[in-house]
């Protein structure tokens, strides 16, 4: 009798728990109708700007809410522009609603106080679609804790690319890369920090050649930083003086590395898009015959996000965009390679069956790793590395 009781108290509470979020969440959507939120995203790919042009005309259409890109070429000039405006005081209608980021960004916002929330683990979407436990990079993004202040939007992984009709056996591993640029003199090349993939480029190379792999995953200042990096700075020094334009110049992000490799100027560019290879080849910017392929031992995986500023001035409308881009639907149109082939931050087993086939049937591109190939995700360093690793990186070597 007691265990009835008990169990249908707890029914209850669930269902009133259940009805009280439903009856919430009708709330927020009645508040964004008619809301217009301006999204501050990295702007830098045209399959990504198209992407998000596309997901704007369907939350217009659903919600009656109007969203509008503001491109970026550094997602920390609107951590910046938020901060100016704490300072200035004004603590409503900031002028962005919601913000693509992670990493040292998010440690950034949060330390400050710049986030709206805690939202994400309240959406819809997510409680039905997301396992929190499937991977790290959901709940810590680059070490620091998420405490639903940002929202999974999608996952990258470190992919390099090669063509096969000039490269067969591309180099698998910083020191085999290291062998092939010293072999091939200005083949070999990586974007400039700060850019985001060029000091992507530095934490693959420092996790692979460091034997103090277990301080990345702790705060810069609980480390020696010298002894860590000793190993990082050592092979850059090799790496520099053979990479093409003798280290001096170095390419601006992925997409002129592409480029490069298009004018078969460089033999191996990267990108943090699983499918960049395979999008490239489908606009013609690449030939058919480039590959992707990761290094042996793994490359760098993280979780990306959209979070809210604290003054945004439409904050229910930031929340109805950010359940939407967890919806089945905007996440497959998102993974297909087409399109941007990002891949998903749901849960297979959440899903319906008969969004596990639409899943399935997603066409990966001909240049497109399948999970398996993809092999093992290494993991960011705490985000606090991020800063002292740019620095160190201009003292060194920007001209």
């Amino acid at each position: 009798m007691l265990k009835s009781l008990i169990a249908a108290s707890i029914s209850g509470a669930l269902l009133f728990t259940s009805i009280h979020a439903q009856a919430d969440w009708q709330d927020t959507l009645k508040e964004a109708k008619g809301q217009t939120v301006y999204f501050n995203a990295w702007g830098g790919a045209d399959n990504i700007n198209d992407y998000i042009r596309w997901s704007a005309k369907h939350i217009k259409e659903q919600y009656d809410v109007t969203l509008k890109q503001v491109k970026l070429t550094d997602t920390s000039d609107a951590v910046n522009r938020v901060l100016a405006e704490k300072a200035a005081g004004r603590n409503t209608d900031g002028s962005i609603d919601l913000i693509w980021l992670n990493g040292e960004n998010f440690r950034a916002m949060k330390d400050n106080n710049l986030l709206y929330g805690p939202f994400s683990t309240e959406l819809p979407n997510y409680k039905k679609y997301v396992n929190e436990h499937a991977r790290q990079s959901i709940t810590r993004d680059f070490g620091t804790p998420v405490d639903g202040m940002e929202s999974p939007w999608g996952m990258a992984q470190v992919i390099f690319m090669y063509d096969t009709a000039t490269l067969k056996n591309p180099p698998k591993s910083m020191p085999e890369l290291l062998a092939y640029a010293e072999q091939h003199p200005g083949r070999i090349t990586y974007p400039a920090p700060p850019q985001f993939l060029g000091v992507t480029f530095l934490k693959q190379a420092l996790y692979e050649l460091t034997p103090y792999k277990q301080a990345l995953s702790q705060p810069v200042d609980k480390a020696d930083f010298q002894r860590v990096t000793a190993p990082l700075w050592a092979y850059l020094d090799k790496l520099n003086k053979v990479a093409w334009r003798h280290g001096v110049i170095f390419p601006t992000d992925s997409s002129q590395m592409i480029r490069l490799l298009d004018d078969q100027e460089i033999d191996v560019a990267l990108s943090f898009d699983i499918s960049a290879a395979s999008v490239q080849i489908q606009q013609g910017n690449l030939p058919d015959t480039v590959r992707s392929y990761v290094f042996t031992k793994g490359t760098i995986g993280n979780t990306h996000f959209l979070a809210i500023p604290y003054n945004s001035s439409a904050t229910a409308g930031a929340e109805v965009v950010a359940n939407f881009m967890l919806s089945p639907e905007a996440q497959m149109h998102k993974q297909t390679p087409t399109v941007w082939g990002d891949l998903s931050v749901l849960s297979y087993d959440k899903l319906s069956p008969a969004d596990q086939k639409k899943f399935d049937a997603i066409p990966r591109g001909i240049a497109t790793l399948s999970i398996a190939e993809l092999g093992k995700t290494l993991p960011e360093p705490h985000s606090s590395w991020v800063k002292p690793l740019e620095q160190e990186w201009r003292k060194r070597y920007a001209q």
